[in-house]
C-alpha cells in the first residue's frame, strides 16, 4: 500500500539560510541507510519535505528500521501517492486507503490538510470539510473529534496528492557530519558505545580508540570492541577504530608509581595519546563515557586531573547520567549484550585495590616524573604501531 515515506524533520526547519546544508546532509544519510536495505529507492527535497520514494519491491520493516537509525529525522511517515485527477477520485482512493489501514472502524479522526499548491481549487479548510464528509458518509461509525482525534488523517497537496495517518518516531537530533568530528575512547564497557551514540546524535561524526593490552587482554576482547564499534556505526556511519597497544606504558606505570594512583595516571596517558590521534585526523574533541561519582576516576576531582593533560575539549555526555540511565539507552541501541560480555578490557586489568578518588594534580605530576626516562620512548612505541579497523 505504501510506495513512499514523507521524512519529518526538527531542528533544521529553524535554520535559517544555512537550511539546506543540512537537508542536504540529511539526504545523504538517508541514501547511505538505505543502500543496505533490498530494494531501490529515490530520495529527494520538496518545498520543506524529504520523500524517500520506493522504485522497486521493498521490505517495509527492513526500510523503517534503517529510517529510525537515522540522526536528524524525527518523524517517518509511510504515505500514499495520488496523481491529482479531481477531488472524486481523491476521496475515493482515500476512502479506500482507511478501509485497508484499520479495518476496525471504530474511531474517530480529523483531517488536517496542507496546500502547498495554491492553485487546487479547494483551500485547506473546504478540503477538511469536504472529505470528511466523504469519510463519514463512507463509514458511519467513525466519528469526527477535532480536538483528541484517535486518527489524525494529513494531506498535503503537491504536484501529487499525498494522504498519511501514522508518525513513526524517528531518531531525533542532527544530520551526521553537520557539527565536525570527534575522537571516542572506546571500551569494552557500558557507557562509551553510549556516550559515542549521543555525540553523534548531534551531528557529529565520530572515529574511535581503544587501549589494547596484550597479553593481559585477550584478541577476543579486542573483538568485542570492533563489533560494539560496528554497533555505533549502525548509527553514526562508517568510522575508523584506532588499535593502540597500551601494554608496555600500563607495565611502566605498575612498575614506577604509586598503586593508588594507577588509575589517575593511565587515563592521564591515554588521553594523551588520543589527543595525539584526534590532532592527526582532524578531530576538534574526545568523548569519553564518564559520569561523575559512578568509579573511583570520575570524582570531580579525578576528572579534573584527566582533562588537565588536554588542550582540546573533552564531551562527556553521560556526565549527569546514573547507571540505569545508561543501560537504558544501551538496550535500546542493542550495545548492551555485547558490553557485558565477560572479556576484560586494559582498564579492568590494572585497576589499583585501593585507588585515590581526589587526586592532587600536583602529587599525580611528581609521581609521572618517575617515568621520565622511558615515557616518550613508550609513547612514540604506541602511537606508531597504533592499528587502523575501518569499521
Amino acid at each position: 500500500m505504501y510506495k513512499a515515506f514523507l521524512i519529518k524533520y526538527g531542528e533544521i526547519g529553524v535554520k535559517g539560510k544555512n537550511r539546506y546544508l543540512f537537508e542536504d546532509a540529511l539526504v545523504n544519510q538517508i541514501r547511505f541507510v538505505l543502500e543496505d536495505v533490498e530494494g531501490e529507492f529515490n530520495v529527494r527535497k520538496e518545498q520543506g519535505r524529504i520523500f524517500v520514494e520506493a522504485q522497486t519491491e521493498y521490505d517495509f520493516d527492513e526500510t523503517v528500521e534503517a529510517l529510525k537509525r537515522v540522526f536528524g529525522i524525527v518523524g517517518i511517515c509511510p504515505v500514499v501517492q495520488m496523481e491529482d485527477n479531481g477531488f472524486d477520485d481523491f476521496a475515493a482512493q482515500t476512502v479506500g486507503y482507511l478501509d485497508k489501514a484499520y479495518p476496525d472502524k471504530n474511531f474517530s479522526f480529523k483531517v488536517k490538510a496542507r496546500r502547498a499548491r495554491k492553485n487546487y481549487p479547494l483551500d485547506s479548510m473546504e478540503i477538511n470539510k469536504e472529505l470528511g464528509s466523504k469519510i463519514v458518509e463512507a463509514f458511519p461509525e467513525v466519528t469526527v473529534d477535532v480536538h483528541t482525534p484517535n486518527v489524525e488523517i494529513q494531506v498535503e497537496i503537491r504536484e501529487k496528492i499525498y494522504v498519511y495517518s501514522e508518525t513513526i518516531k524517528g531518531a531525533g537530533g542532527m544530520p551526521l557530519g553537520t557539527n565536525g568530528k570527534a575522537m571516542l575512547l572506546l571500551s569494552g564497557g557500558i557507557d562509551s558505545p553510549v556516550a559515542g551514540y549521543m555525540i553523534a546524535k548531534r551531528g557529529v561524526k565520530i572515529d574511535a580508540v581503544y587501549f589494547h593490552a596484550p597479553p593481559y587482554t585477550s584478541e577476543r576482547a579486542k573483538q568485542k570492541v570492533a563489533d560494539l564499534a560496528k554497533l555505533v556505526s549502525r548509527y553514526s556511519g562508517s568510522m575508523r577504530l584506532f588499535v593502540v597497544n597500551f601494554t608496555d606504558i600500563q607495565l611502566a606505570i605498575y612498575d614506577k608509581c604509586p598503586h593508588d594512583e594507577l588509575t589517575i595516571i593511565m587515563r592521564r596517558y591515554m588521553m594523551k595519546i588520543a589527543e595525539h590521534l584526534a590532532r592527526e585526523n582532524n578531530c576538534l574533541g574526545l568523548i569519553t563515557g564518564e559520569s561523575i561519582g559512578q568509579v573511583a576516576s570520575q570524582t570531580l576531582q579525578s576528572l579534573a586531573a584527566t582533562n588537565e593533560v588536554c588542550t582540546m575539549p573533552v564531551y562527556r555526555p553521560l556526565i549527569s547520567f546514573d547507571k540505569q540511565e545508561i543501560v537504558d539507552i544501551a538496550e535500546r541501541i542493542n550495545t548492551y549484550e555485547t558490553s557485558i560480555q565477560p572479556f576484560e578490557d586494559c582498564c579492568t586489568i590494572f585497576v589499583a585495590k585501593h585507588p585515590v578518588t581526589k587526586p592532587n594534580i600536583n602529587i599525580i605530576k611528581r609521581s609521572e616524573e618517575h617515568l621520565n626516562e622511558v615515557i616518550d620512548d613508550l609513547m612514540k612505541q604506541a602511537i606508531d604501531s597504533v592499528e587502523v579497523i575501518e569499521i
